[in-house]
């Protein structure tokens, strides 16, 4: 639920009280939240804290993101898991890649498939246990053997695996202190390997340990494991005891923030040859890995309009976007959907107008803090009833509103508007752009922005500060000419300024006044929508 661009009252008020509406009669499941494309003005922060209302989230653009794709979940796995044990959960989830992470889910690194093959078929290590520190209680557990002798929390942390083959004084020979050896039912081989050093004997063949060799063992510190298995088979899997952190890798990690775009994304995927992405969100936890694949089912935001129809006022990436509704009262502008939808334009002064009635024909009630928010939106698009664009339904909803907010309508008036035209502590880009909007005639790119205030000498002093502003940025961002409406609501007249070559040309051609230093004054003249626009428009049209 968002407005448009440099958002004003009517567009964050409406989207506020739309997206309340729309939460209290959707389907189950449905979560409508109000959003604001902009910062706020200051007119419409004092109405938000007025009614004490919480001020819409920032959306800069509805471009696809991370968070928008298939993010693959991992489960967490414990410090301790065994490459064995891993392959199995990824065999399990048909993966290819784990993202590791602490309890509170922080990335500590990543190991694939291909980096576990790179690891055990590289013949230079021969020492993959004991280098990992690996437990006594996962050597047994992969070889699916129990410990007879020994504590299993205990780790394996020198020496290397030795099948111990010959007799028993080859053993003693090859066996260095600290030898992990694995050895069938010859209680003589066993006893020279444990009076060697050996720090640890794997007997295979669920083979019977004697009480001479247990009383030995136990006095020489040495950990013995039975399996089921033969020495071949526990030659073949004992290193895939060995803790896959250990292999993981923490350096030169490639990751997606949930914010980023899809056109990065694909940009970073095309120029690496890795198969999976961890996705980090802004507490900086990993929410799973994505894919080349999970590009093909990225799935639109689904977004409602309030207040706009027009391409160039909506957030960035518009097109990206799934548009559900449009709810407007200004002319039919330049958005196109793929299919239809709902939308909703009416010839009134104010979007709340239309959303007001709206809650009256779904026979929902409409709160005081609502109703505050709604009528602060009508006061402000018709400057209380002044603007040409006001109609009858406009000011007697707005007063219906002021009654269920306990507000008088007047007095609240006169206090919004000088909050709004308060822009002491304000940069002159600030205030131009505070209310602002952009418009396109054939080849003619024009902004016009507006501020509104009872106090001619406020409007004086923002005129002064604002149009040198305007005169260095005129020509940038594709705009090729500026205008700004001082309008006063007493008076119900507008001071313009013009910038940009060819401007007081369609000035005095659209309104028949003379401008003076890029200076006139435009009596009568309150609407942007209603008589600024549309008169430019005609006249550059004509031009």
């Amino acid at each position: 639920m968002v407005g448009h661009k440099n958002p004003d009252t009517d567009s964050v008020c409406s989207a506020i009280a739309y997206a309340e509406l729309k939460n209290r009669t959707a389907p189950e499941g449905w979560v409508y939240v109000p959003k604001r494309a902009g910062h706020m003005n200051k007119e419409t922060e004092f109405v938000l804290k007025t009614f004490h209302a919480e001020t819409p989230g920032y959306m800069p653009g509805v471009g696809c993101q991370a968070r928008d794709m298939e993010i693959h979940t991992h489960p967490y796995v414990p410090k301790d898991i065994t490459v064995m044990e891993l392959w199995d959960i990824l065999a399990q989830n048909n993966a290819v890649t784990m993202p590791f992470t602490d309890e509170e889910q922080h990335l500590e690194g990543l190991l694939t498939v291909g980096d576990i093959a790179r690891y055990f078929m590289n013949p230079e290590d021969v020492k993959p246990l004991s280098s990992a520190h690996t437990l006594y209680s996962c050597i047994a557990k992969t070889l699916q053997g129990k410990i007879v002798v020994g504590d299993g929390n205990e780790r394996f942390i020198k020496g290397k695996v030795l099948i111990g083959a010959g007799n028993e004084e080859q053993i003693s020979e090859r066996t260095m202190p600290g030898d992990l050896v694995v050895l069938a039912d010859r209680e003589e081989a066993q006893l020279a390997a444990i009076k060697a050093g050996a720090g640890c004997l794997v007997i295979s063949c669920d083979s019977e340990v004697m009480p001479d060799l247990i009383e030995q063992a136990k006095q020489c510190g040495c950990v013995v494991i039975t399996t089921p298995m033969d020495t071949y088979t526990i030659a073949r899997i004992i290193n895939l005891a060995t803790p896959a952190r250990f292999l993981m890798r923490t350096e030169n990690l490639i990751t997606f923030s949930t914010r980023d775009a899809l056109p990065y994304i694909k940009e970073v995927m095309g120029q690496t040859r890795l198969r999976d992405f961890p996705v980090i969100d802004s507490q900086g936890r990993c929410k799973g890995t994505v894919s080349r694949r999970n590009l093909i089912n990225t799935k639109k935001k689904q977004v409602v309009l309030v207040d706009h129809n027009e391409e160039s006022q909506a957030v960035d990436d518009i097109r990206d976007a799934e548009i559900l509704e449009i709810i407007d009262h200004h002319r039919i502008g330049s958005i196109e959907t793929l299919s239809p939808i709902y939308f909703r334009n009416q010839p009134v002064g104010c979007t709340a107008t239309i959303i007001t009635q709206m809650y009256h024909e779904s026979r929902q009630e409409i709160t005081p803090q609502i109703a505050g928010l709604l009528m602060s939106a009508i006061i402000s698009d018709t400057l209380l009833f002044r603007s040409p664009t006001c109609t009858s339904l406009d000011e007697n909803i707005a007063r219906y509103l002021a009654d269920i907010a306990h507000v008088d309508i007047e007095s609240y008036a006169n206090d919004m508007f000088a909050a709004g035209s308060d822009v002491q502590e304000k940069s002159a880009e600030e205030i131009f752009y505070q209310d602002f909007k952009k418009f396109s005639v054939g080849d003619v790119s024009f902004g016009v922005a507006q501020i509104t205030s009872m106090n001619s000498s406020v409007l004086d002093v923002v005129g002064q500060k604002v149009k040198p502003y305007m005169e260095d940025t005129c020509g940038k961002n594709d705009t090729q000419l500026l205008f700004f409406m001082l309008t006063n609501i007493i008076t119900e007249t507008t001071d313009l300024i013009c910038v940009g070559e060819g401007s007081a040309h369609y000035v005095e051609n659209a309104f028949q006044v003379k401008v003076t230093d890029g200076h006139c004054i435009l009596p009568g003249v309150v609407s942007r929508k209603k008589q600024m626009i549309p008169a430019m428009m005609s006249a550059i049209h004509e031009n």
